[in-house]
């Protein structure tokens, strides 16, 4: 049994979202971000020393694995391949790249984006000073899923997953809307999974889906 320490509002919704994807039997332990700081309880340190989320921990294996990549590496492998990469190496290196792309290049700038929001004064200044930067992604982004349906090619895998959470974080305060109709659609295509659903019905509070 796959346990995931799972974080509220958290990129572990995606490990919940994989996990039923890929029909691996998992169980969840809830953790409350700090209503006042909204980071997470000090309880995770318990189970990594990092004390982040995601973390999961394969029983079977006796192994504690965190960092979403690294997971989803972990879990596809574990799944026989599933949903891994495609073969042919168009779409190999396509996945490779949006594997370290999502949080490598994706995400930061959003980051900064919602750590320059809680700055008095001078935070609104330089948020609109980021979102040059952000938008870059999110032009690019748009482009890449004009041209084929998922971001590897024509079938869904992990990479879809991983990339989840960063669009739906720029819907959520970078700048993504409808003027970039093919992102618009990825998403409300990945909502609809019945994976996705029944993942964030076990992963409680979630205010991107």
């Amino acid at each position: 049994m796959i346990t995931v320490h799972h974080l509220e509002h958290s990129r572990s919704q995606r490990v919940l979202w994989l996990l039923e994807e890929l029909g691996l039997p998992y169980a969840v332990k809830h953790y409350a971000r700090n209503p006042k700081t909204m980071l997470a309880p000090p309880e995770l340190r318990a189970v990594h020393p990092l004390g982040k989320s995601p973390v999961i921990v394969d029983d079977e294996a006796r192994r504690t694995i965190a960092e979403t990549g690294a997971i989803i590496a972990y879990l596809v492998d574990k799944a026989g391949g599933g949903l891994g990469p495609p073969a042919d190496e168009e779409g190999m290196l396509l996945y490779r790249f949006y594997m370290h792309y999502a949080e490598g290049s994706l995400m930061p700038p959003l980051l900064v984006k919602l750590v320059l929001g809680k700055v008095p004064l001078l935070g609104g200044l330089a948020q609109k000073r980021i979102q040059p930067m952000i938008d870059v992604h999110l032009d690019f982004v748009e482009n890449e899923l004009a041209l084929r349906p998922w971001f590897t090619g024509e079938s869904f895998t992990a990479a879809d997953v991983i990339m989840s959470f960063p669009l739906e974080a720029a819907r959520d305060r970078g700048g993504l809307d409808a003027s970039r109709p093919a992102t618009t659609r990825w998403l409300e295509k990945i909502h609809k999974r019945s994976a996705y659903q029944v993942a964030l019905s076990n992963g409680g509070p979630y205010r991107f889906a």
